[in-house]
């Protein structure tokens, strides 16, 4: 009986001391569409946090402790946003490195703000997250009237004269960068021949593309995500229709090709210069693909967004929110992607969009 009470004993206090040791960790939140049509860029997010993480981790942690990450599905959808913040807003996590779709890290940063939590979104870009004077808005990406600005540039002075479209998801992201598309077309003094709206999650776009084919359209701009454009194009082309393709940031993704195929050669897209061919990311690229992990899209741009905060909690001596994002907005902070700073709204003082091309090869690189 008293060699059981001594080992109920040691178990239990072998628990309690992990129990401790599991206090001591600080976990932070991560939020992405995980499952969904937009799941590969909930992969990207994954895939960043959980090698910074380790890195991070493996250099002794942020003020002694050890960080672990909380992550979460919200689907790119609003709803699911709120809620998936409302669940971090009650564990207490000091920030969240999320979300992906504009329409998502909005809400949520409502709910963020009101709760004292920071948010870093690796990817969002419309210009209402920063725009808004909360004080826990940042982004590591750029924003779509910078966005919209070089594509629009870009279409006017390379299609003056032609028949362009317009076309957006109704999304805040969509209907966002194609609007500031638009005006920066429009501002050079091109006029696009037609603007259509789709909805997300169509497959069938058969009768637009008509429409397009029968205005004898030169170059479609779309605003919106990877799925759709690309179902898009897939039908341009098997209707005959050879327009140039050109769209945002959203289809930096390998995704894009597993649907289109050759139908995707010479679709043409904005994105930050190629963040793989940074001197600052070498090594942990290649720490990546030694994961058998193609560090594409916003995989570098999550790691970043976790150095940032690592380092800010450890300038600032604490995890206490406001404290830290007051310790970005003054800072300058090493990253994968370079030296990265902030102007007082939470916006990345400079990034440059470029171009970048699908090749017959079945990949994107930047447009030299």
């Amino acid at each position: 009986m008293d060699t059981l009470r001594r080992i109920g004993l040691a178990a239990g206090l072998s628990l309690a001391l992990a129990g401790a040791a599991s206090a001591q960790d600080i976990t932070i939140g991560v939020a992405g569409p995980l499952t969904g049509s937009y799941a590969s860029f909930g992969q990207q997010f994954k895939n960043g946090a959980t090698l910074a993480i380790e890195d991070i981790n493996k250099a002794g942690g942020v003020l002694g402790k050890k960080i672990k990450m909380d992550i979460e599905d919200d689907a790119c959808d609003p709803k699911q946003a709120r809620s998936v913040a409302e669940k971090l807003a009650n564990a207490n996590v000091p920030v969240v490195i999320g979300h992906f779709c504009s329409g998502s890290s909005i809400p949520a940063s409502d709910v963020y703000a009101d709760a004292g939590i920071l948010q870093i979104t690796p990817a969002s870009t419309n210009p209402t997250f920063t725009e808004r004077g909360l004080w826990n808005t940042f982004r590591v990406c750029g924003r779509d009237d910078q966005q919209g600005q070089v594509a629009g540039n870009y279409i006017a002075r390379k299609y003056k004269g032609k028949n362009i479209a317009i076309l957006q998801d109704k999304s805040t992201y969509g209907k966002g960068l194609a609007d500031q598309t638009k005006a920066a077309l429009n501002k050079a003094g091109v006029k696009e021949k037609m603007y259509e709206a789709y909805t997300a999650g169509e497959k069938d776009f058969n009768a637009l593309v008509s429409r397009m084919k029968a205005a004898s359209i030169d170059v479609v701009y779309v605003g919106g995500y990877h799925t759709e454009a690309g179902l898009i194009l897939r039908q341009m082309r098997a209707q005959g229709m050879k327009a140039q393709m050109i769209s945002g940031d959203a289809i930096a993704t390998q995704e894009f090709w597993s649907i289109t195929g050759d139908a995707g050669a010479g679709m043409m897209f904005t994105f930050g210069p190629d963040p793989t061919k940074r001197p600052t990311a070498a090594a942990v690229v290649q720490r990546f693909k030694a994961k058998g992990i193609n560090p594409e899209g916003y995989t570098l741009y999550t790691y970043a967004a976790v150095q940032i905060w690592t380092e800010a909690a450890k300038k600032a001596g604490t995890t206490d929110p406001k404290k830290v994002a007051a310790e970005i907005h003054k800072g300058t902070w090493d990253t994968v992607l370079g030296p990265i700073s902030y102007d007082k709204k939470g916006d990345i003082t400079k990034l440059d969009y470029v171009f970048y091309k699908w090749g017959k090869d079945g990949k994107y690189a930047e447009v030299e």
